[in-house]
């Protein structure tokens, strides 16, 4: 029964994707912001019109673009988490590539020399601690201080259709958290950008100029099923709906996938007895290339295996795994790691 019912909400979502209409493919909408205009780009690869990305349908529409500025994971999306991403020359279109995901996380005014408008396209996926969200916020605070526009291109939440988990509390503010905002947050990331406009969450209460160019046809309710993986341990619409919940396992002793085909899919480590699947992490370039126990043998559960008692349909943040498995704990002491405070509930300290 679970498998069927989650089988038709998929279909209802797949049916809805095709009513729907992003903001980069309004282009009747923005391109007329950008005519005449020299502008710069945060995108990555989630930044597509149907299959072409915007920075090739923007170049081809004679749109001038003066660089692009890249969040975690890089523009072309070919580093793992958490690895800094170094500033390059994009070999397709010889844009200069500046990273935001290295040294620095904000575009400096000499970075912004020259730039009329700023247009945001990257998706989301809707949890506190994914860092796309703490981008936008940096690339709002330098366009306000800059008196530069920005648009954000508005794309669909996969996690938007329920708001769960505590608030953060501001003294454990980071990178992978920087809003009061609910573990799963249910907005779309032009909503975000206003969300932070409107409670003036930028340094001395400064707003940036902040054009949102909606979704059309997307509703809250909706189950969206994403083109395109949002980053490179995010491939499956399954591993998408999990992230919320078992990216708290990042901050414990036990694997999620990491460094397998199944990432945000399972959870397992070594001496776990209870579970009956079998995965070895290993190395993969550009997805996880020193994964939890990288060579060695797991034991856990595939939470997408519908026959297991683990997997629920309805829309919460799940932490009876994580509860589950610290009592199942041989060494209690050892079962948090350094990312993993006593305000990790609050504040879980990890990325995707």
């Amino acid at each position: 029964m679970r498998n069927i019912v989650l089988s038709i909400l998929i279909i209802i979502g797949f049916a809805a994707n095709a009513q729907l209409k992003v903001g980069a493919e309004q282009t009747n909408v923005y391109l007329p912001m950008l005519k005449n205009k020299t502008i710069a780009l945060v995108v990555n690869p989630t930044s597509i019109i149907k299959s072409t990305h915007l920075v090739d349908s923007l170049k081809s529409l004679g749109i001038n673009i003066k660089s692009i500025f890249a969040p975690e994971h890089g523009f072309r999306g070919d580093a793992e988490a958490g690895a800094h991403i170094k500033s390059d020359i994009d070999k397709k279109t010889n844009l200069p590539v500046l990273s935001l995901y290295g040294n620095k996380k904000k575009p400096s005014k000499e970075d912004l020399k020259g730039v009329d408008i700023v247009v945001f396209d990257i998706q989301d996926v809707g949890a506190r601690f994914y860092t796309y969200i703490s981008t936008l916020h940096y690339i709002m605070e330098a366009c306000a201080e800059n008196n530069i526009e920005l648009i954000v291109l508005d794309r669909p939440n996969p996690n938007g259709f329920y708001v769960d988990g505590p608030v953060l509390d501001p003294k454990f503010k980071s990178f992978v958290g920087m809003h009061p905002v609910p573990v799963v947050h249910g907005m779309t990331i032009g909503e975000y950008a206003q969300m932070i406009n409107g409670e003036k969450w930028l340094p001395n209460g400064i707003q940036c100029k902040l054009n949102v160019v909606p979704c059309v046809g997307y509703a809250h309710s909706i189950l969206y099923a994403l083109p395109i993986k949002p980053s490179p341990n995010l491939p499956t619409k399954e591993s998408i709906l999990l992230y919320p919940s078992l990216c708290f396992f990042e901050g414990t002793d036990v694997s999620i996938g990491r460094g397998t085909d199944k990432p945000f899919e399972l959870v397992g480590k070594p001496d776990f007895v209870k579970g009956s699947y079998e995965f070895t992490p290993k190395s993969i370039k550009g997805v996880s290339e020193n994964p939890k126990y990288n060579g060695q043998k797991c034991q856990g559960v595939l939470l997408t295996d519908f026959g297991n008692s683990y997997m629920p349909i309805h829309a919460a943040l799940y932490l009876t795994w994580l509860i589950d498995f610290y009592k199942e704990s041989s060494d209690k002491e050892k079962f948090f790691n350094s990312f993993f405070d006593n305000s990790a509930v609050i504040q879980p300290s990890f990325t995707n």
